[in-house]
């Protein structure tokens, strides 16, 4: 009998994966679901004895064993003990694959940098650094090159969070988890910035696990019932610029190019619309952290 569509894409998924062709005649039915289970378990067995990519995967989402771990590592040369930073890139839209070819060359086999697709926006890379002298700096420096490569190159969007010190194997699903929450809480409360360090997130990993009810009581207090809604893009560029510069009304006047006066009534229409004059530190601190909370109810409420 003729083979199934789902017994034509079995095979053609085991080829993708083991490069092996597989010539399967049916002579009944009944053999179909023996057949494609046959199949799938030939292509996990696979990945996990062959595919270095798979394993990654699986151990930075939690799905290997402690006990497992140094023994599929050693069958795939992987050394267990080894110091590793661990970078994770998430794209705006679906990546192509000109993203990982690039990534290939930044990164090239010899250097023991291992790229990991997690999903289809999300790679992490794994990469090996020479000492424990390594500064958030230079991983910094290093996750700029990652962003301005891929934007000049491939003209796509990337932001980088990036890990803590790795000494083990066994470290990559804290290390993966520390990641994805620097991504979350920096796209949240630093959109401005497209790097974002596991150590660099401020009060922002705060207010991330803080329970949405104690933050309405928070912003009850601030600013009563009528809680104001974000500014307009430009009242938000001169508020930022404003905060970037200090408090400075002179030197954030000189660098938006807009008269002294233009900017002290755009700080009265805050102080009108929230009760906060952000030209005194106290307020211009509370208004800060006012609007990253409003922000984060924000993001959960779509959810």
């Amino acid at each position: 009998m003729e083979q199934t569509p789902e017994l034509k894409r079995a095979l053609h998924e085991l080829r993708r994966i083991t490069g092996i062709t597989l010539d399967v005649n049916l002579s009944a039915e009944d053999d179909i679901e023996a057949v494609l289970n046959q199949i799938h378990c030939l292509g996990a067995a696979y990945k996990e004895k062959y595919n270095k990519t798979d394993f990654l995967h699986s151990l930075l989402t939690g799905k290997i064993p402690v006990c497992d771990l140094s023994d599929r590592a050693a069958r795939l040369h992987i050394q267990a003990e080894e110091l590793r930073v661990l970078f994770l890139l998430e794209t705006k839209t679906s990546y192509e694959e000109t993203v990982l070819e690039i990534l290939k060359n930044l990164f090239p086999s010899q250097s023991k940098t291992y790229l990991v697709p997690i999903n289809a926006q999300s790679i992490a890379v794994i990469k090996p650094v020479k000492s424990e002298d390594i500064s958030a700096k230079d991983c910094t420096r290093s996750a700029r090159m990652i962003v301005d490569t891929l934007n000049t190159e491939a003209l796509t969007h990337v932001s980088v969070s990036f890990s803590s010190l790795i000494r083990t194997l066994s470290d990559l699903p804290g290390a993966y988890e520390e990641t994805c929450l620097a991504l979350k809480v920096g796209k949240l409360f630093f959109s401005e910035q497209t790097v974002f360090p596991y150590n660099e997130l401020g009060v922002g990993r705060l207010i991330y696990q803080l329970p949405v009810r104690l933050c309405e009581s928070f912003l009850r207090e601030i600013f009563g019932n009528e809680i104001p809604h974000t500014f307009d893009e430009d009242t938000v560029v001169t508020i930022n610029k404003f905060f970037q510069n200090n408090l400075n009304i002179a030197e954030t006047s000189r660098q938006l190019h807009m008269h002294r006066n233009t900017l002290i009534y755009r700080l009265d229409q805050v102080e009108k619309r929230t009760g906060l004059d952000i030209r005194i530190f106290e307020d211009a601190m509370t208004y800060k952290i006012a609007m990253m909370v409003i922000n984060y109810l924000q993001t959960e409420r779509n959810l």
